[in-house]
């Protein structure tokens, strides 16, 4: 089910709704796009139009996030539960390895990516990657990397590069990739690699990630999450008043409602 939250696409849907998603895009060969919404890249949409519009074209926008969980449930979506880009990644390399789907990644550093790779190896022993690269090529390399990843005939891209440029690589090259399901990971091959930690479950249930990863990088991340958390809050309080009150939504450009998406708007 799609539905709008503070102006950015969503879809409404549980682990289980997305992995059967994405199997369905790989056993037909017919290209679904995923991205992952977390509180961080709904801010950046409210100053980069670009991010915006390359977000909202994808085919599903699933929320990763529990601060997008517990704003959707406070503006009176039915939201039960996220589905964080890294759990999901894992659940779809276990049914690569069940149904012989083979991925390609790309992103990270060379030591990373290997690391990850040799990590999904040790646990899925008969899974076959179509492909692995890094993710530090040049604009003028991009042509190269396309036609890698096009001749690997990969069933699954999995793209572990930071926004935008991940969604500009993709809006650029997504209908000449030819690979069905794609999807952008962010960060989680280090987390494959055990370059970083996930936060205890606990911790996540609570909604404390954030929290869990400024203790582990605290010079890098802790900016990051001090504005990015106080922007949200505010944007979420202000849209609470207006839907108490009566008012509509004010308009966000750069987000078309609806675009894309696998349901129906509501």
């Amino acid at each position: 089910m799609r539905a709008s939250f503070l102006g950015c696409p969503i879809d409404v849907l549980t682990m289980a709704d997305t992995v059967e998603l994405a199997r369905t895009a790989m056993h037909s060969q017919q290209r679904l796009q995923h991205v992952a919404l977390n509180v961080a890249k709904l801010v950046s949409m409210r100053f980069d139009p670009v991010l915006a519009a390359d977000v909202a074209s994808s085919d599903v926008i699933s929320i990763d996030g529990m601060g997008i969980v517990w704003g959707a449930r406070a503006l009176g979506l039915p939201v039960k539960s996220r589905v964080a880009g890294v759990d999901l990644l894992t659940e779809l390399l276990a049914l690569c390895e069940r149904e012989g789907f083979k991925p390609y990644f790309l992103g990270a550093t060379p030591v990373v990516l290997q690391q990850a790779a040799r990590r999904v190896r040790d646990k899925h022993p008969s899974i076959a990657f179509a492909g692995l690269r890094d993710g530090y090529f040049t604009r003028e390399q991009e042509a190269d990397v396309v036609r890698d990843i096009r001749s690997s005939r990969a069933d699954c891209l999995f793209i572990g590069m930071p926004s935008p440029r991940k969604e500009r690589f993709l809006a650029s090259y997504r209908d000449t990739l030819g690979v069905p399901f794609i999807m952008g990971v962010g960060g989680s091959f280090d987390v494959l690699a055990g370059a970083v930690r996930r936060a205890p479950v606990r911790v996540q249930q609570l909604g404390l990630e954030w929290l869990y990863r400024v203790y582990q990088e605290p010079g890098r991340m802790w900016w990051r999450y001090a504005k990015t958390n106080t922007l949200f809050a505010g944007i979420l309080a202000r849209a609470i008043v207006r839907q108490r009150l009566g008012m509509a939504p004010r308009a966000h450009g750069g987000l078309p409602p609806g675009a894309g998406g696998v349901g129906h708007s509501v």
